[in-house]
């Protein structure tokens, strides 16, 4: 059992961050993020603007097909223009994090975070299969469902949809028992 007091960041806590930890963000800041959000949603599915779903999945395929030189397949000119989109989109989302971090100081590039050495040990190379194989399983999974988690979470939603509810309270339940099972979590 460890005896150690665990802390709990939430939103709002001033906690100081450990050293390799992400800095917690304010309730201003949770605000700010969740319109931001919501207006980009807006802004984004509008039929008179851009008219597109937040996701990111279709991105990869069509990513894959570009790189193969798949352009005249069947699927690459189905998700064609859905996949140029989601491309751009996670692009921005790259570079946006990347602009954030470097601007907050908080940029650190690490082959093993702290908690997976603490957990499952420094060697990189463990660290990168089980990157791979968890994006793999990522992926798989969101094509297999038609999307992704901001797919699905955040237009479907934003839109109140029973499955995109249905599907975050799914992804959470798997991510909260991943996690314990991975990490060895004990109370």
């Amino acid at each position: 059992m460890n005896s150690k007091p665990r802390s709990i960041v939430t939103p709002g806590s001033q906690a100081p961050a450990p050293s390799g930890s992400p800095v917690p963000l304010s309730r201003r800041q949770w605000l700010l993020a969740g319109v931001a959000i919501g207006l980009l949603n807006v802004l984004i599915t509008n039929v008179h603007l851009a008219d597109r779903p937040i996701g990111a999945s279709t991105g990869y395929p069509y990513l894959a097909g570009l790189v193969a030189g798949l352009e005249g397949a069947e699927y690459f000119r189905q998700i064609a223009t859905a996949g140029s989109w989601e491309l751009l989109f996670l692009a921005g989302g790259f570079c946006g994090a990347l602009a954030g971090a470097l601007a907050s100081r908080t940029f650190r590039l690490r082959g093993v975070p702290a908690l997976w050495a603490q957990r499952r040990g420094p060697g990189l190379v463990r660290r990168l299969l089980w990157a791979f194989v968890g994006g793999f399983l990522l992926i798989l999974g969101a094509r297999l469902a038609g999307g992704c988690t901001s797919g699905h979470i955040l237009s479907g939603g934003m839109e109140l949809a029973a499955s995109g509810l249905l599907f975050a309270l799914v992804v959470v339940a798997c991510f909260v028992a991943a996690s314990r099972a991975f990490y060895g979590v004990s109370r």
